[in-house]
């Protein structure tokens, strides 16, 4: 699978060893994150990570950045896109099965590098379910369109 990874500076580290990790379990991962511990806006990451999901560029993608929200909500403004923040590894399997996210996200200073790695991994590994859950997802398309129609 082709991951794209983004950050702000909070999350340089957890970058690092977040894309080791992917990639020793044999997935590409694009860098769309920054690599200077310098002050920087997490909205670009975010929206630099959903646009390479939404046009195909990469498969899904993950953002790191202090608490994963700011970069998350930046994230979920463009369309298509189903970012979720998790702190846990069984939201994070749900929302693939349930909500076929296509972006996770986590806070680097709420979680540890283990705790990461096992969120990654459910994430990774859930496939979405469909049936009565693309229902809610096509009702999670009509919201957007409805949006984009002003």
């Amino acid at each position: 699978m082709k991951i794209g990874i983004g950050n702000d500076h909070v999350a340089v580290e957890m970058k690092k060893e977040i894309t080791e990790y992917l990639e020793s379990m044999g997935h590409e991962v694009i860098n769309y994150g920054t690599d200077c511990t310098d002050r920087c806006d997490y909205p670009i990451y975010g929206e630099k990570v959903a646009n390479a999901v939404v046009s195909g560029e990469v498969d899904r993608g993950i953002l790191i950045c202090g608490t994963g929200v700011g970069i998350s909500l930046s994230a979920n403004k463009v369309r298509g896109i189903r970012a979720v923040v998790c702190s846990e590894p069984y939201s994070a399997r749900l929302s693939r099965q349930h909500n076929n996210t296509n972006i996770l996200a986590f806070g680097a200073r709420v979680i540890g590098i283990e705790l990461a790695k096992m969120i990654v991994d459910e994430w990774i590994k859930a496939e979405f379910e469909g049936e009565r859950h693309q229902v809610r997802i096509d009702m999670l398309k009509d919201i957007e369109d409805k949006q984009y129609e002003k």
